[in-house]
């Protein structure tokens, strides 16, 4: 189709005088061509619809729309078979395409919000940070954010640990039951390695049986999401991206200890002080109203042991997650047997147990209990020996440090008595 100037054009030459032909050597059309606009006057001319070309499927149309109509989920595989099978010569492609205009579209589902009861449910999971210390500059570090979130009132708990271990995910669980100050009826899990195994036969999710012996402890229920599934735990998730772009980014930390004790300040003062932007309400005031909901937790703590073995090493430590315990001077086995618990590490030699230290937060720190290295002796003191005596020398000799009017006294009894043959001296 000719554009508008161009329709002008042949018109302005027509009225010059010039023939059809004239006008299409000019214009460089199709005579035809401008003897259509021509005819057509100004007005550009009308196209209809092209009648609708022929397709080898038409004679199977019908039957692949009714087979749709009952079973809307029929792949355009099958149906291309059994067209195929009633004598279409066709290829797949064309039958995937008219099934997709023709396939009954599924109704629409709005997604409901889930909203949990006080006190009914918390859910838990990790995210991955990368950061640098400023105690080793030059280090990169991966931490994780461990972080349960309780669903009704949004009330936040998190923190930062070196290592995704069970014993991590204990402590972690301990310490924000502590700072709700109660527990609630069920603990919703990513499928997370350090919580849930795997399933069953039948299908049924494992739970790692520490954590099963610390839900029976505190009294709650761990459930796991479903896979791939992650709006089931969207509660848990969205606050990673908040303390990601609200906490973590452009602040620096000393260590992971200091990272921790300004995520807990922030926590207090922001994350659970904040209008939340689905609840509309104060966080904090809205967990006053959960808290009561809440179980109590138990009076005795959580004591679940890991049992493993352990070498010392020559300057009497033992080695665990990454972090060094000392045993005491004279352990006489060069294995012994360590407990690991939620907040203890204990180390035994041949069922006795030597040493008890709190356990140590991050990786490659020292905890040397006081009294386990004994003091080197420095002083042996003598027969008549003053205060100044000491030991002159390296250890193993016998010479000591006196006064030297000893010796002055030990020269006068000399020269006034002689000395006795074969060089020893006189009796007095």
């Amino acid at each position: 189709m000719l554009r508008g100037k161009d329709v002008m054009m042949i018109h302005d030459l027509k009225r010059q005088g010039l023939s059809v032909l004239t006008i299409a050597r000019r214009t460089g059309h199709d005579p035809k061509t401008v003897r259509k606009y021509l005819d057509n006057g100004l007005e550009p001319p009308v196209y209809g619809p092209r009648a609708p070309r022929g397709s080898l499927l038409d004679p199977y149309a019908d039957y692949i729309r009714g087979k749709l109509k009952a079973f809307p989920e029929l792949s355009a595989a099958r149906l291309y078979r059994e067209a195929r099978a009633m004598g279409y010569a066709g290829g797949l492609t064309t039958v995937k395409i008219f099934v997709r205009s023709v396939r009954p579209s599924p109704p629409t589902v709005f997604e409901r919000r889930f909203e949990t009861a006080p006190g009914r449910q918390a859910q838990v999971d990790f995210a991955y940070f990368q950061t640098t210390f400023a105690d080793q500059p030059e280090q990169v570090r991966v931490v994780w954010l461990f972080s349960m979130v309780l669903g009704h009132s949004r009330f936040l708990f998190a923190r930062f640990v070196s290592r995704q271990t069970l014993d991590a995910v204990i402590r972690c669980h301990m310490a924000a039951f502590d700072a709700f100050g109660g527990v609630p009826g069920e603990v919703l899990y990513d499928r997370m390695k350090t919580a849930v195994i795997g399933e069953d036969s039948e299908g049924q999710v494992v739970f790692n049986d520490t954590l099963l012996d610390l839900a029976g402890h505190y009294g709650f229920v761990p459930r796991a999401c479903r896979p791939y599934r992650a709006k089931t735990k969207g509660k848990v998730e969205r606050p990673f991206r908040y303390i990601r772009q609200d906490f973590f980014l452009g602040r620096t930390f000393r260590d992971l200890d200091d990272m921790n004790r300004q995520l807990a300040d922030w926590l207090e003062s922001v994350a659970n002080a904040r209008v939340h932007g689905t609840t509309n309400r104060v966080v904090g005031e809205a967990f006053v109203e959960e808290q009561p909901a809440l179980s109590a937790p138990p009076a005795f703590p959580f004591r679940s042991v890991l049992k493993l073995e352990r070498r010392i090493t020559r300057d009497g430590m033992i080695s665990v997650d990454g972090n060094l315990y000392s045993v005491p001077d004279g352990t006489r086995k060069r294995a012994v047997e360590v407990h690991v618990l939620a907040d203890r590490i204990r180390i035994f030699e041949a069922a006795a147990l030597i040493a008890e230290h709190p356990v140590l937060a991050g990786r490659n720190q020292r905890s040397l209990l006081p009294g386990h290295r004994r003091p080197r002796k420095t002083e042996h003191p003598g027969p008549g020996s003053g205060p100044a005596d000491g030991l002159v020398g390296g250890p193993g000799d016998a010479v000591w440090r006196r006064d030297l009017s000893v010796y002055d006294e030990a020269a006068r009894i000399m020269a006034g008595h002689g000395a006795a043959p074969g060089g020893g001296r006189s009796a007095s």
